[in-house]
């Protein structure tokens, strides 16, 4: 696991009405703060990708559809530099994906319908100055292949 990484199953209760998932809660080992919730999606094959943060923490939960999370360690000083993590979230398995600061991450989304995550980051976003830094999906020197992997 990359450090400083933190999944959390989501537990998911169901009644005669439908169902309730607490997502993040202060108490929670992986909470830091509050930034704001948003939601992003993304359609059947779309990869959304790659980025890091120098200052916040994301908390991901995928709430519609599956999405594939992929994470990259590029923080030379920790012991898990250079490490990929995938994470296959989503509603047949729902779980919160904790993201520190400086740890590239990207989802693809792998289900037929356009799937729905929230995020929970530590920060607010900040227009003038976004604490966002991309590299392309694709073209890049993280060593990871968003095609499906069969077999």
């Amino acid at each position: 696991m990359i450090e400083g990484v933190i999944v959390k199953r989501l537990k998911v209760i169901p009644d005669e009405r439908g169902r309730l998932m607490e997502i993040l809660r202060a108490d929670d080992e992986m909470y830091k703060g509050f930034g704001q919730v948003y939601m992003t999606t993304a359609y059947s094959g779309v990869v959304k990708g790659w980025h890091y943060h120098k200052r916040q923490s994301d908390n991901m939960a995928v709430v519609k559809g599956m999405m594939k999370i992929v994470l990259y360690d590029g923080r030379r000083d920790a012991a898990t530099y250079g490490e990929v993590a995938e994470f296959f979230a989503g509603e047949h398995n729902p779980i919160l994906v904790h993201i520190p600061p400086y740890v590239y991450h990207g989802f693809k989304c792998i289900s037929t319908e356009e799937a729905v995550v929230i995020n929970v980051p530590t920060e607010v976003y900040n227009y003038q100055e976004p604490d966002e830094f991309r590299v392309h999906p694709h073209d890049n020197d993280i060593p990871y292949d968003w095609d499906r992997k069969d077999g």
